[in-house]
């Protein structure tokens, strides 16, 4: 228990340094010491039950940048929430303009966090001062991110400067291997997540017909979501739908994303649980972002074999939140042995198939402070 606390004190003094004047975390350091609106997003999530005021603070800070007009540039759409910026600066190192909104989900969980946040703190008035928000972003998934109206959200960047892929596995290159068109999977749950729990925001101000109309959706949704991202030769979900809505077909940490979302049909999600703590995903350092049997896994790349802390938190979200008590205690026992073999819990990390921790050799040198892999095994320590 005393080492907990120890470790519980060192997380808090390593998030003080990433937070800014205005209160909000940066992404990390040294590589990331600006605003991102997926690992802002993620990393208030994680700190709810540590300090709300973090939440608060991200969501007014979204709100007031979130797209207004049609901006290919920016790639930026009305209601859409950004992916990245720098309070300082208006043009990235890769010369696309700030603030940048090349992100598919960054949006659904903007909308997820409001409802966490209000669950939290019940302050119905501050829900209702960003109603208007709120509203936008849903506009903005059924009216921009599912613009050939298939119920799935996809994304295809429009700025040839910008990110090719992005989902959280986000990159200027086609690591993924998958044409645009891209209906990345964790972000079909994300989006369920997001309808359902927009319904209850909705009708607590008296919008009864359009939280109707966000329950029917998420419905279709998920009866959809089910049929299309399925392998029934894997009894696992695909990692995407391309832009010919073919299956890419890949094992990887994605969907365990969703979990928490509850998009999964019942009898799936128990594959989906049993397959996450196979030999070619888990290891004793966590789940691996890429299944050793894929013929592009590297446990040195940034996604396609690497393990991310976040990545296993969320998953960890999940496993508690459907019951799975003694999965969710494993990835806190990975993450915490990770933690005290390394001194600190880095970005990501790579571990060899002989189940030895990997820091030096990596694809991209990791931030040693990185606020969404703090924030995740602060929340487990919590």
């Amino acid at each position: 228990m005393r080492i907990s606390k120890k470790i519980q004190t060192q997380l808090l003094t390593q998030l003080k340094r990433l937070k800014n004047r205005e209160g909000l975390l940066l992404a990390g350091f040294p590589r990331y010491p600006r605003i991102f609106g997926r690992d802002s997003l993620i990393s208030s999530w994680q700190l709810l039950d540590v300090d709300s005021s973090i939440a608060k603070k991200t969501l007014i800070f979204l709100s007031a940048h979130q797209g207004k007009e049609i901006n290919n540039d920016k790639e930026e759409e009305p209601g859409k929430i950004l992916h990245e910026t720098d309070l300082e600066k208006k043009i990235s190192k890769s010369n696309f303009p700030f603030p940048y909104y090349g992100s598919v989900d960054s949006t659904p969980l903007f909308l997820i966090l409001f409802s966490f946040y209000f669950k939290k703190t019940k302050e119905k008035n501050f829900l209702k001062r960003h109603l208007k928000n709120i509203i936008s972003a849903i506009d903005w998934m059924i009216n921009y991110g599912d613009k050939d109206k298939d119920l799935f959200l996809e994304y295809e960047r429009k700025n040839p400067r910008g990110l090719f892929h992005q989902g959280w596995k986000d990159s200027f290159k086609n690591h993924l291997k998958i044409t645009p068109p891209v209906a990345i999977v964790e972000v079909q749950g994300y989006q369920y997540l997001a309808l359902r729990q927009t319904a209850k925001i909705l009708s607590l101000f008296g919008k009864e017909k359009q939280a109707r109309s966000l329950i029917e959706r998420a419905k279709r949704l998920k009866e959809k979501f089910n049929k299309r991202f399925w392998m029934e030769d894997e009894r696992y979900y695909i990692l995407a739908l391309n832009g010919e809505k073919k299956q890419k077909k890949a094992i990887t940490s994605n969907p365990g994303h969703l979990l928490f979302t509850g998009i999964c049909d019942k009898d799936k999600e128990k594959l989906v649980v049993k397959r996450l703590f196979s030999k070619d995903l888990w290891t004793p350092y966590g789940i691996r972002t890429h299944s050793i049997k894929e013929k592009d896994f590297d446990p040195l790349s940034y996604h396609l074999g690497s393990i991310w802390p976040h990545d296993n938190w969320i998953i960890a979200q999940g496993l508690k939140k459907q019951g799975y008590k003694n999965k969710y205690l494993k990835i806190k026992k990975a993450l915490l042995k990770t933690y005290k073999e390394l001194g600190y819990l880095p970005e990501f990390y790579g571990v060899s198939l002989k189940n030895k921790i990997i820091i030096k050799g990596l694809e991209f040198k990791p931030c040693r402070l990185q606020a969404w892999a703090i924030g995740a095994l602060l929340n487990l320590l919590s």
